[in-house]
């Protein structure tokens, strides 16, 4: 057992991959210099820039390399940055890695990781800023996962390192700092949702660092005597219904959060799966307005969902509830 940051807890783990696979290697933008937040550095000097390949400014080429790299027998690991700069290679990712394996009958798979850094973080405004998760949940083919802890970025990352299919693989800028214990060798079961505490009042479901803001909303309404189950998610493709629907139908009340617009975001198909599924289930959606974030610490502050937000939001779903 380790102590280490969210940043450090992916490095390792694609280190202890690359140390054991010599066909594992990671492309992209100034990887031999550490990567933009640092989360690539030393490898080159381990591994060489054979394998930390460092590349010109061309997402479309980076990605095109590296499905074709994953077609030949290799699994990379794809930087793309920011996850705003990833849609100059949806192409790549959408009509080539998503659908290779369909379109050659299972006798092709690609092995893929697409790291994308994720979410809002220091005034980044609007082409640097967003979480677009809901998109890739709408492609088949595609894994998305959405780690909010430096246990899962490390167990996490390792099963997406292992899975046959393209894995769009997105980590919360603003979480690069948290630290956390992470045990070594372990990886995280993709589809798996993690409850991080039992209620028995409403049950919030969210993923990557919402997690944290409605932990701490839990605890406030905690105060107030209201009970709170909360779900991180972690795997958005494929995501655990069995435990979210368990949970939901023990509550009856049923609250999704996440940063990402609220608008066509991925906790509407949560909240109608579960309204499909459970009989006079009370639920809510809580995400940011459908507008571009803004660059002004006050503005942006606008768009967040925060503490305050979710208390508000399962008060409102428990009234005449806490207490008992």
């Amino acid at each position: 057992m380790s102590t280490m940051t969210y940043s450090d807890a992916g490095k390792t783990a694609l280190a202890e991959c690359m140390r054991a696979d010599p066909t594992i290697w990671a492309v992209g933008e100034d990887l031999g210099r550490g990567g933009v937040f640092g989360q690539y550095m030393g490898l080159e000097e381990e591994f060489g820039p054979e394998r930390i390949v460092s590349t010109p400014i061309s997402e479309a080429a980076i990605m095109g390399s590296a499905v074709g790299g994953a077609l030949t027998g290799t699994r990379p690991v794809v930087e793309l940055r920011f996850a705003d700069f990833a849609l100059c290679a949806v192409d790549e990712m959408v009509n080539q890695a998503a659908k290779a394996r369909y379109m050659f009958g299972g006798q092709a798979k690609v092995p893929l990781v697409i790291r994308q850094p994720s979410g809002m973080w220091r005034s980044s405004a609007a082409q640097h800023s967003q979480s677009l998760e809901a998109w890739y949940t709408h492609i088949p083919g595609l894994v998305v996962l959405m780690p909010a802890t430096p246990v899962d970025n490390y167990g996490l990352l390792k099963a997406a390192i292992e899975c046959d299919d393209p894995v769009v693989y997105m980590e919360h800028k603003d979480l690069w700092s948290l630290e956390g214990e992470v045990p070594g060798g372990h990886t995280v079961e993709i589809g798996k949702a993690h409850v991080v505490q039992e209620g028995r009042d409403v049950t919030i479901v969210t993923w990557s660092k919402t997690c944290h803001v409605a932990a701490e909303a839990a605890g406030t309404l905690a105060a107030s005597g209201t009970s709170v189950e909360l779900i991180d998610l972690r795997s958005l493709w494929p995501w655990d219904r069995e435990c979210v629907l368990a949970s939901a139908a023990k509550t009856g009340r049923l609250l999704v959060a996440h940063e990402a617009v609220r608008d066509g975001g991925f906790g509407a198909e949560v909240a109608a799966t579960a309204a499909e599924e459970i009989a006079g289930l009370k639920l809510a959606r809580l995400g940011a307005p459908r507008i571009p974030i803004p660059y002004a610490p006050p503005l942006e502050d606008t768009v967040r969902v925060t503490a305050e937000t979710i208390v508000g939001a399962v008060e409102r779903l428990t009234q005449g509830v806490r207490g008992r």
